[in-house]
């Protein structure tokens, strides 16, 4: 068989399964099955000669994006919960969690709503399977935390207490769970070539649409090893290890016409007070936790604030001359 017939078969294969069909995932298929494969390029060629893929608008650079990622299997889960339809068109949703490092999918479970109580069972029944993560991300959904009212749900009590630490995307910003989101897009690909008539048959596919992605399916992102096996392949990280940790960031800025600079604190715009005589100059802030030291360029200490939750405005105060 000519090596382009191999190609397009593994294609169709693959776009049959729900799975991704890419040159780079028919690469690792044609050297698992025949021990050799030509290159990515020469199989994308080859799928374009054929008519499997159309030329896209030139795309936005990958080195322009900033990513994210967790050095370590259970350093950081993600979750969300995304809409479904049954075969008949009822609405039902399915809870994830997935791991950040190695993208295994720890936890899908399908649900007519998903309420606060199955976010705290699902998450405690992933932990006991595969181990107590060090932290979890997930969007402002009120199923998660309750940042919006002013208070704390029981997941987010739960996490305290087993020593994880919890963290949320901005509003209106999925990219920053975009590991869960990604996966979104996956399991739909997978779940729309296997219409189910009820609950109960959506789960039972869903255990199965995982335990491929897990088991079999090389991943790119992880040098096309299975999520299973990049979960595997070192130490996990551990809970009471990330939550005690303080906070540490640098950031740069410019001080504005009004002689201040702006920092996010808890999920917040937070506006500091340089000094008038500043404005225009640029300057480093060395945030530990809520306490801000500000620095010129040339390394002179100008400022210092200790962050209030409670404000917008911070007033900051001139370090002690020695």
């Amino acid at each position: 068989m000519k090596i382009e017939d191999r190609v397009v078969r593994i294609r169709k294969e693959l776009v049959d399964l729900g799975a991704d069909a890419g040159a780079q995932t028919i690469s690792v298929h044609l050297a698992s099955r025949y021990g050799s494969t030509p290159s990515v390029s020469a199989i994308y060629r080859a799928l374009k000669r054929r008519g499997f893929i159309t030329p896209e608008p030139r795309k936005r650079p990958k080195a322009s994006y900033v990513r994210f990622e967790a050095d370590l299997p259970n350093e950081c889960w993600q979750g969300d919960m995304t809409h479904w339809a049954l075969a008949d068109g009822t609405e039902v949703e399915i809870l994830n969690f997935i791991d950040d490092y190695s993208r295994m999918v720890v936890a899908a479970e399908a649900l007519v709503v998903t309420k606060a109580a199955d976010v705290r069972r699902i998450f405690k029944g992933a932990c006991g399977r595969h181990g107590t993560p060090a932290s979890v991300l997930t969007d402002n959904g009120a199923i998660f935390n309750a940042r919006s009212r002013g208070g704390r749900t029981g997941f987010e009590s739960d996490l305290a207490e087993i020593g994880v630490l919890y963290k949320h995307s901005r509003p209106y910003h999925p990219q920053t769970c975009g590991k869960v989101e990604r996966w979104h897009q996956t399991l739909k690909r997978f779940l729309a070539k296997r219409p189910c008539e009820s609950l109960e048959e959506l789960q039972r596919v869903l255990d199965e649409v995982v335990g491929y992605y897990n088991e079999q399916r090389p991943h790119r992102s992880r040098n096309h090893m299975t999520p299973a096996a990049a979960w595997a392949g070192r130490s996990r990280a551990e809970p009471f290890t990330l939550i005690n940790e303080p906070h540490r960031r640098i950031r740069r800025d410019v001080v504005d016409n009004w002689g201040k600079v702006s920092l996010r604190y808890l999920g917040e715009m937070r506006h500091l007070n340089v000094g008038y005589m500043h404005r225009g100059e640029r300057v480093r802030l060395y945030i530990v936790d809520d306490e801000v030291r500000i620095v010129t360029e040339d390394g002179e200490l100008i400022r210092e604030a200790t962050l209030d939750a409670t404000k917008g405005y911070q007033p900051t105060r001139k370090p002690p001359k020695t």
